[in-house]
């Protein structure tokens, strides 16, 4: 089983980060992180890297039963979605498959919470 969703869109790179914001808020998350990672490494390490932003994506009430069915859950948390520049010119947008990194935990309360957070995951790729 893969551990991310992707596709890739020609776009914009902003554009492309902003309609995936959007995408996100319409499945209900909200955005609680957004790592730009080309301006990090730059100012951290001078180096330079291609556009690349991660955004930490929240479901309050999904994130609410995980805490509940596995107090650790919280280092799972946000599910990260990526935008990135690939090398064609095209736009990747990725995101985490909850089932995957979920299965790991091995408890079966968090089965149907990755389920649904993975629908609603998967919807906000296709809508970008």
């Amino acid at each position: 089983m893969a551990y991310y969703y992707s596709r890739t869109i020609r776009a914009p790179f902003e554009d492309a980060v902003n309609r995936t914001i959007d995408a996100l808020k319409e499945q209900g998350f909200g955005v609680l992180t957004e790592i730009d990672v080309k301006e990090t490494l730059r100012k951290k390490l001078g180096a330079r890297f291609r556009p690349y932003r991660i955004l930490g994506a929240c479901s309050p009430p999904s994130a609410l039963k995980a805490l509940q069915a596995e107090d650790k859950i919280g280092t799972l948390l946000p599910c990260n979605v990526i935008v990135q520049e690939r090398g064609d010119g095209g736009i990747e947008v990725a995101a985490i498959n909850p089932v995957s990194a979920m299965q790991e935990v091995g408890n079966e309360a968090l089965t149907s919470i990755a389920k649904e957070i993975q629908r609603k995951l998967h919807r906000v790729i296709d809508e970008v």
